[in-house]
């Protein structure tokens, strides 16, 4: 017995289907069969070879994110039974076999059950940007009601997920966006802050009255960290990325006397540890989508597997929402 995959031979390279031969399960592990792939901007930048973090060696499968129906299970998984709807951040990075698939084995604490109000092309779309925008607000900065917090690139695939999750929460959110993405922010519940037209000193004045903001959401990298460091309470204020992996003055933190976490949601997935978190982060969010406080924001295309290059191209050129792929 086999099934379908789409491999990358070499950097930039096309993709190519090949088939994968059935393995045994090991006691934890579920063999998911794939419904929809969620795809991300580090898909194609592991495609393109540009994203040594991901420690994905090529030829592979590709893909991060997945929601499906699972197949069968190892001896050891009472989580999950045949049958039942998943959805998870399952592979595709530390030489693990990508979602860009018909079927996946998989570490079972890495999957939750998908929300029920979600298609299988939403939940897809979740995984990857739900854990890293709950790994910042939720496990590092313990977001609250009543506070303050700025979150950049609310309309973005991470930016989006965590206005919606610090919303539920009770807090107060502004967001930067461009001037032609206000509504998309203002549907979920944030208030736009045009970043091209207004300085970090300005905003924070107009949003804080001068205070700072008591969380700062950084999902861009490079300047928009400094500008985090920069716009975050004294004392108590928290600043977060996901994308610091640049050379930064902390000196505008420390000035505040205020604090720092860095978010890389790919560890349980090269390391092995620390997996059932993802699993649980997951779980929780699913309440939230079943609840009606988190859905994806989607691309109007859609994309079958043998048309991997195009969904690739448009998530280059800057798709306004998550693209997903579905196999045949």
């Amino acid at each position: 017995m086999s099934y379908k995959a789409w491999s990358v031979e070499e950097a930039g390279g096309e993709f190519h289907t090949i088939q994968l031969d059935h393995q045994p399960l090991e006691a934890t592990q579920v063999l998911v069969r794939i419904a929809a792939a969620g795809l991300n901007p580090l898909d194609t930048k592991i495609r393109a070879g540009k994203a040594e973090h991901a420690r994905q060696p090529l030829p592979a499968v590709l893909g991060l994110d997945m929601a499906g129906i699972v197949e069968d299970t190892g001896s050891a998984v009472t989580t999950f039974k045949p049958g039942d709807e998943v959805y998870g951040l399952v592979g595709g990075v530390g030489g693990l076999q990508g979602t860009l698939a018909q079927k996946i084995i998989v570490d079972a604490d890495l999957l939750a059950h998908k929300p029920k109000a979600l298609s299988m092309r939403q939940a897809a779309a979740l995984p990857l940007s739900t854990i890293t925008a709950w790994e910042g607000l939720v496990d590092h900065a313990k977001v609250h009601e009543n506070q303050t917090i700025l979150i950049h690139a609310g309309a973005g695939g991470v930016g989006h997920v965590a206005v919606q999750i610090a919303v539920a929460y009770g807090a107060k959110v502004f967001t930067t966006v461009s001037n032609d993405k206000r509504k998309i922010a203002e549907d979920f519940g944030a208030v736009p802050i045009d970043y091209r037209s207004s300085s970090v000193e300005e905003y924070v004045a107009t949003s804080t009255k001068g205070k700072g903001f008591d969380i700062v959401y950084d999902t861009v990298g490079g300047a928009t960290l400094d500008a985090s460091l920069a716009a975050v309470k004294r004392y108590t204020g928290h600043a977060l990325s996901c994308l610091g992996w640049g050379s930064h003055s902390l000196a505008p933190l420390s000035f505040r006397g205020a604090t720092y976490s860095g978010v890389f949601t790919l560890l349980p997935l090269l390391t092995g540890d620390f997996r059932a978190h993802h699993g649980e982060i997951l779980s929780m969010a699913a309440k939230l989508a079943d609840e009606g406080k988190l859905k994806p924001l989607l691309s109007e295309r859609t994309f079958a597997m043998e048309d991997l290059d195009g969904a690739f191209r448009l998530i280059e050129a800057g798709s306004l929402g998550k693209v997903t792929v579905e196999p045949l």
